[in-house]
């Protein structure tokens, strides 16, 4: 008797069979949602190339964050514009600045929310670089170390605060010993810190700079963060960011980075985190509004990619839409 011919559609037939068999699935419990606040009151100001994106003030984001959790959405993050920049970012540890004030006011409404906290001193530095100068043969560069005692005091600022983690986004090497060192040395060991371990100098950023008031005056980043064409060298970044001391580590942008998040899922055994970036959405968005493609189920594939990948977590400017969806 001839063996049968494989006919893998019978299990794509009906609806409740491809849910049976579905291999990869997203949850609202893996989604966390970006923020940018701004002082002030009452504010809600739309940014044009993110279109349902906004910089909100502290009052205004305690009303979305509620609305977000009441999809189920079980995490933010939180990126300030500060009211005043400077050459070294010294807003950026400010106990009463945007961050500590929106993290405090989040936790008095919804205590049960994840409040993480982007830990870097591009919105805060009047050059826009992610850390402090300096000169060298003439030319300006970000100063590893001396950054790294600001990136220190700025994360402990979140942690008085009452952040749950810490995310370092600056791309300075041993960054995340020393917050880790920082936050263990003032009672705060507790908060846990996820690195952007592998956050490449992408030209997906566009849309945030905008949103962040955070481009570069001068120059690009590319001494500090990753060469797009290197993938060996995320997996040194994260073994060595996991040595010092990171509880979850994430790679940065997403989409052209899948094969990253697998090499990263199969070396290492942590929680893995992988950010959607904004201008990724921005391209969605764009496509959408022109009729080109179907917005939220393109939003959902995207998602999906990205958990198929290996991410444990997926930061999301899609993250209310995919949540919505998933009711």
């Amino acid at each position: 008797m001839p063996f049968p011919v494989e006919r893998p559609r019978r299990l794509r037939r009906t609806a409740a069979l491809r849910r049976m068999v579905k291999e990869t699935r997203v949850c609202v419990d893996q989604l966390v949602e970006p923020f940018f606040v701004v002082p002030g009151g009452g504010i809600k100001n739309p940014i044009p190339s993110m279109p349902g994106i906004f910089q909100t003030s502290v009052d205004v984001l305690v009303e979305e964050v509620r609305e977000s959790a009441g999809y189920g959405i079980p995490a933010v993050i939180l990126f300030g514009i500060p009211e005043r920049k400077d050459e070294t970012g010294t807003s950026a540890w400010d106990e009463s600045g945007v961050v500590p004030r929106a993290v405090r006011a989040l936790k008095r409404a919804l205590p049960d929310l994840c409040v993480m906290t982007d830990v870097c001193l591009c919105e805060y530095t009047d050059h826009g670089h992610c850390g402090i100068l300096e000169e060298h043969r003439g030319v300006k560069d970000v100063a590893n170390d001396a950054t790294l005692e600001a990136l220190a005091k700025e994360a402990l600022a979140h942690a008085k605060a009452g952040a749950d983690v810490v995310a370092p986004s600056d791309m300075m090497d041993g960054r995340v010993g020393r917050i880790r060192r920082a936050l263990d040395e003032a009672g705060h060991a507790e908060v846990a810190i996820l690195s952007y371990a592998a956050k490449y100098a992408s030209a997906f950023y566009g849309p945030f700079r905008e949103a962040a008031q955070s481009a570069p005056a001068f120059g690009d980043r590319k001494s500090y963060q990753m060469d797009p064409a290197n993938a060996r060298e995320a997996l040194r970044e994260v073994a060595l960011d996991i040595a010092e001391g990171a509880d979850a580590v994430m790679v940065k942008p997403a989409l052209s980075y899948l094969d990253v998040i697998r090499s990263v899922r199969d070396r290492f055994d942590v929680p893995l985190a992988a950010y959607n970036v904004s201008g990724e959405y921005a391209m969605l968005k764009a496509a959408a509004a022109n009729g080109w493609i179907d917005g939220p189920r393109a939003a959902m594939e995207v998602v999906t990619s990205i958990v198929r990948a290996g991410a444990d977590i997926v930061l999301t400017y899609h993250a209310r839409e995919i949540a919505k969806a998933l009711l």
